[in-house]
């Protein structure tokens, strides 16, 4: 009898799940990378486009930093928000690179840029309200806000406008309801920059509407190609700096992805007690040791961070003309971050079944667009070797002309 409730209880355990987190897909960029992981430790030979990540090491003063940190006992709890230390550091940055100044209390150093805009979110949203999304978007927004009970408004747009957002289309989604609209440049998965005219005709619809507030998700800032500039939008107007939370982190820059340091900044002490009571509730403090690291990173890396944006801007030069050469692929030359966007639509197939056709017939991975609001298309990372990357387009080619 016992071994029947059982039976019946594992036949039924997804009964016992919330609505809330099945209506939640697992990361379709993590799935993908660990396939090709798998597919690699099987003996295949796979070119992997698809991870978010740097290729190159994290520098040697971080990890001698942190390295040092475990040796001085530095393993048991910091504060919830992070060390005093770290958060005073992370305000010199900000005035340094963006031109804002927040209190080093507040500022909350989370477990990743991702876990940041997560607790933002959290504190921000209650059922049905709404947040707009510029589409193409980096994947993990909506689910965010459906796990919260928020209303996602998609605000399209086109390769036309380099992927930006118009202020006719932002003015067009807001609504009573909308809660925050989210921004991210340069943008994960298009690889597009917002110049200070573009967020300042933004601000212009923005300060019409006081209700909104702005999440800027800067974690690809470094990574800025042509010689444009990064501009966060806290900075450009005060009264729109009184509602941007600015999110940031070392992931990308300082190639320290594993190492989970993210934060957020926010524009007043209310803001920041409400979300350092949420973490403290969930997470408690980002790991010990790995946050002097974080330190000596945001001192002592910005010439590493400015030889990486080169070799990142040579690479895409690289990659664009490969994949331009190959016919019915359309890529739009990133302005930023380390992908490009590739239009596929000529193939005649979604990005889902093209993604899986590739790595499982080409042996290259890449991370489709559907789940970042564009079938059409597909985000290949060139955060790789040119070897790796030149053998990825020949693979590809050989692919394309044989169908």
């Amino acid at each position: 009898m016992r071994s029947e409730n059982f039976s019946k209880v594992m036949t039924n355990a997804k009964d016992f799940l919330s609505k809330r987190v099945l209506s939640v897909a697992p990361s379709l960029t993590l799935a993908i990378t660990a396939k090709a992981k798998e597919m690699k430790a099987q003996g295949i030979d796979i070119v992997s486009l698809s991870a978010g990540e740097p290729d190159f090491d994290t520098p040697a003063y971080a990890k001698q930093a942190a390295i040092a940190a475990l040796e001085k006992g530095v393993t048991k709890y910091t504060p919830a928000t992070g060390t005093p230390e770290l958060r005073k550091a992370i305000a010199k940055k900000l005035e340094r690179d963006q031109k804002i100044s927040i209190p080093p209390e507040q500022i909350i150093v989370s477990n990743g840029a991702k876990h940041s805009i997560f607790n933002a979110l959290f504190a921000l949203i209650d059922p049905g309200d709404e947040i707009l999304i510029p589409a193409p978007y980096w994947l993990s927004y909506p689910d965010m806000v459906s796990l919260l009970g928020g209303e996602n408004v998609i605000l399209e747009t086109d390769e036309k406008n380099d992927f930006k957002l118009t202020p006719k289309v932002l003015s067009e989604g807001i609504t009573s309801k909308t809660k925050a609209l989210i921004l991210n440049s340069p943008s994960n998965p298009t690889g597009a920059v917002y110049s200070r005219d573009e967020f300042l005709k933004l601000i212009d619809v923005l300060k019409k509407h006081p209700h909104v507030v702005i999440i800027s998700d800067e974690i690809y800032e470094k990574i800025i190609f042509d010689g444009r500039e990064h501009y966060s939008i806290a900075s450009l107007d005060p009264d729109i700096a009184q509602r941007t939370i600015v999110v940031n982190g070392m992931s990308k820059t300082y190639s320290m992805t594993g190492w989970r340091l993210g934060y957020a900044a926010y524009p007043n002490k209310e803001w920041a007690k409400a979300v350092s009571s949420l973490q403290s509730h969930s997470t408690s403090n980002p790991t010990s040791f790995a946050q002097p690291g974080g330190i000596v990173a945001l001192e002592k890396g910005e010439e590493d961070a400015r030889k990486a944006c080169q070799l990142f801007q040579k690479r895409r030069d690289f990659f664009y003309e490969k994949i331009a050469a190959i016919p019915k692929l359309k890529p739009f030359k990133s302005q930023g971050s380390f992908y490009l966007f590739v239009n596929v639509g000529g193939l005649g197939l979604g990005s889902i079944q093209l993604a899986e056709k590739w790595i499982e017939e080409a042996h290259v991975a890449v991370v489709p667009g559907q789940p970042f609001g564009s079938d059409n298309y597909v985000r290949m990372s060139f955060a790789s070797t040119e070897k790796n990357l030149e053998e990825a387009a020949r693979r590809i080619k050989d692919w394309v002309e044989k169908q």
